[in-house]
């Protein structure tokens, strides 16, 4: 098993651009199964009218992909937020802990790395959403459903904050061995009602 540990900068600045949104309500859109241009220019219209991220420029001769059903976006504070019409994620792709090539043995390993840097990543987000709603982990029996239907599947870890118009949710992922799991690490998303 191989890890990384790297500071929490993207992630800080990924809070702060989620904790700026006083009511996720105006970026919601319809959740459904559809995706194409007309999907993509409403998620656009919505989230610029709602904050100062500007979207991603499509190059000269671009056209939006019929499959894609969400855009990007890149904040003032340069962190980039990719948005679906009912859930919001950063792309912090260097930020905080994280093990990969994970094999059959490593499994307790991944486990005790996963919980050394939960509470770093706990305490950064109550920094700025306050106390959370919920905190859980799969050591209880009724982890699975104690947020609500399935929060808790394939996680290790969870806590949940009620914003306006939304949930933000951090997990870990639950290293397993069957299936394999060949990476963890923590991971959070804006749940748009």
């Amino acid at each position: 098993m191989k890890t990384l540990d790297r500071p929490l900068d993207e992630d800080d600045r990924a809070f702060a651009d989620f904790a700026d949104i006083r009511d996720w309500s105006a970026i919601a859109g319809p959740n459904d199964d559809k995706s194409g241009p007309e999907v993509v220019r409403a998620i656009v219209q919505r989230v610029t009218a709602a904050t100062d991220w500007q979207p991603w420029p499509l190059a000269a001769g671009e056209q939006i992909d019929p499959v894609l059903a969400s855009w990007g976006f890149t904040t003032k504070r340069n962190s980039t937020i990719i948005v679906f019409p009912g859930l919001a994620f950063a792309d912090a792709q260097n930020s905080g802990w994280c093990a990969y090539e994970i094999g059959p043995g490593d499994i307790a390993e991944a486990e005790a790395g996963l919980d050394a840097h939960w509470g770093d990543h706990l305490a950064l987000a109550t920094k700025y959403f306050g106390e959370p709603a919920y905190v859980g982990n799969d050591s209880s029996p009724t982890f699975l459903d104690e947020w609500g239907p399935g929060a808790g599947a394939d996680k290790r870890h969870l806590a949940a904050w009620t914003l306006p118009g939304a949930d933000f949710r951090l997990f870990s992922t639950k290293p397993t061995r069957d299936p394999l799991t060949s990476a963890v690490g923590v991971s959070y998303a804006v749940y748009i009602n």
